[in-house]
């Protein structure tokens, strides 16, 4: 079975589904509940592609964690790290396009 014949299960984990939340709260605080529900409609969309092409997103410049397979797809301002582990794609980290993310992932996987 290819990739494009799979659907591929979804798990997002807590510290992802955290800072989902804190995605909402920023946007709906700052721009009120229809931009909190744009973007995290298009976060949700991003992480939706991916259950159908786990494959097709960015692969992680550091050689560690791109050994380790992690990718990651980009939804706006925001970058969804994750990894395809067997038929699942776990999602670890959402966050700002900004942040230092190899520092982030470096502390917790490395």
């Amino acid at each position: 079975m290819t990739e494009k014949e799979r659907n591929y299960q979804l798990r997002i984990l807590p510290p992802a589904q955290h800072e989902l939340e804190e995605i909402a709260l920023l946007h709906k605080a700052l721009s009120g509940s229809a931009s909190a529900r744009k973007v995290t409609d298009g976060l949700f969309d991003a992480m939706h592609r991916l259950t159908l092409f786990p494959l097709s997103a960015l692969t992680i410049r550091e050689a560690e964690l791109r050994r380790m397979g992690f990718r990651y797809a980009i939804s706006g301002q925001y970058l969804i790290f994750y990894r395809l582990i067997g038929d699942t794609v776990f999602v670890y980290h959402i966050v700002h396009g900004k942040t230092d993310y190899p520092t982030l992932l470096r502390a917790e996987f490395l």
